[in-house]
């Protein structure tokens, strides 16, 4: 079975692979501190703190990540 193929049928059955992020390429923004940072992995996207980039990483599904986005846009998550 390809590996695309198990990501995906992991994600219909709605829990999220296991990612080997080891060898991602992350990137951070050009503005602000470059704190947060991201990775395109097989079909996800992880999120990581660059401060501490052997702790966690969150893990996103692209719908998930495009209502993220789309909410941060949007001033959703705006503490001011």
């Amino acid at each position: 079975m390809a590996e695309g193929t198990v990501g995906q049928s992991q994600a219909a059955a709605g829990s999220k692979p296991q990612l080997d992020l080891t060898g991602a390429e992350w990137l951070s923004s050009d503005k602000g501190s470059g704190d947060v940072q991201i990775a395109f992995v097989e079909g996800y996207i992880a999120m990581r703190d660059g401060r501490d980039p052997d702790g966690p990483a969150l893990i996103f599904t692209p719908a998930e990540w495009r209502a993220f986005v789309l909410g941060a846009r949007d001033g959703e998550f705006d503490l001011s």
